[in-house]
């Protein structure tokens, strides 16, 4: 069975995925960005470790499934915003088929580079079929946001997940493991390893 997973989610000591007030010009909450500085240092490399668990995040995998909030800010009908095609420019980083969950119908939307996005408005269950279907037997990548891995977890569906925890407190915002009470039953550590920037925790659903 293909599995889902979801990779390099990076989390602050205080458990926060994204800050508060996302916008457009805030786009992971504010305070949200330095939750991933780690990926994008300035001005000096990111080290060998946190390089080979983004690149675990990359390989073998067919397909990733997002939430609305991931794709964009928008949060009304797509006419109201038609024009938007995502965070990631003309040539989104995915290379493959994208499922966005949504509330509202819209159009495949292909883009350079081999990335399509579809829009999923009958559930998660329906989102995980077509993005198998189109991982054709490779695994499939779960993105944001915390809501969206939420769903997956409370619905039993992902089998596991890789936290980059930061070492920052952001105080407010969005947590991941708020309000879920037994779900991660069941779940169990299968490697730690810190960076100089980050400590990677993989769990799994055993």
């Amino acid at each position: 069975m293909t599995e889902l997973r979801v990779h390099t989610f990076s989390i602050s000591l205080d458990g926060f995925a994204a800050g508060p007030g996302q916008s457009l010009e805030h786009p992971l909450g504010v305070g949200g960005h330095r939750l991933h500085e780690w990926v994008f240092p300035d001005g000096r490399d990111r080290t060998d470790v946190d390089d080979a668990f983004i690149l675990r995040g990359e390989d073998g995998v067919g397909a990733t499934i997002m939430g609305r909030n991931m794709f964009g800010p928008v949060r009304s009908e797509w006419a109201d915003s038609a024009d938007w095609t995502g965070w990631w420019g003309a040539e989104p980083p995915f290379h493959h088929d994208v499922c966005v969950l949504t509330h509202h119908a819209r159009p495949p939307l292909p883009m350079a580079g081999g990335t399509t996005f579809h829009f999923v408005t009958d559930g998660i269950e329906a989102a995980l079929e077509r993005a198998r279907d189109a991982a054709d037997g490779q695994s499939v990548r779960l993105g944001g946001g915390v809501a969206t891995v939420q769903q997956y977890l409370r619905a039993g569906l992902l089998d596991e997940l890789h936290l980059a925890v930061v070492p920052v407190l952001l105080a407010s915002g969005e947590r991941l493991f708020e309000g879920l009470g037994d779900v991660l039953d069941g779940w169990s550590c299968v490697e730690f390893t810190p960076s100089d920037a980050v400590a990677h925790v993989r769990l799994r659903r055993l």
